[in-house]
């Protein structure tokens, strides 16, 4: 449901960092949204030096983006929530500053989104939507998170 793309500069996160960042940008999004952790995917772009531009000039510094893209549907609250935590959690989890880390989150309406070939419920619908579901795409999603 959830999908992060987390932006650097080539470099900068190392494997071990990268591991640590989607381990709690799934957490924060369990916790906030309360949708399954095997929802959430975490995708890592490298950029070379010299290919990111800020105002027309070349990236300088070390600033990590990360966009998601969440199913629609939550208090605007809920998603301040969601993206405070997500800063929090990506400069912990990266030991990278706060003021080093632009965030964004953008809706889709659940009707757009298909995942594991089903189209998803609305947010707090998903116990109802998982229950439904045939047992053996059931229990792909669940072997797919820890």
């Amino acid at each position: 449901m959830p999908t992060y793309r987390v932006v650097a500069a080539t470099g900068l996160l190392s494997a071990e960092k990268k591991q640590h960042i989607a381990q709690a940008i799934t957490r924060v999004h369990n916790r906030v949204t309360g949708a399954q952790a095997f929802f959430a995917q975490v995708i890592f772009t490298d950029v070379p030096a010299g290919d990111h531009f800020v105002g027309g000039a070349p990236l300088q510094g070390e600033q990590v983006f990360l966009h998601g893209h969440i199913r629609a549907g939550r208090t605007p609250e809920r998603k301040r929530q969601l993206l405070l935590d997500l800063v929090a959690a990506v400069a912990t989890a990266g030991a990278i500053p706060p003021n080093r880390i632009w965030a964004y989150i953008a809706e889709l309406p659940p009707g757009q989104m298909a995942e594991y070939g089903h189209i998803l419920p609305e947010p707090g619908e998903e116990s109802a939507w998982l229950a439904a579901l045939p047992t053996s795409d059931r229990e792909l999603m669940e072997r797919s998170a820890p």
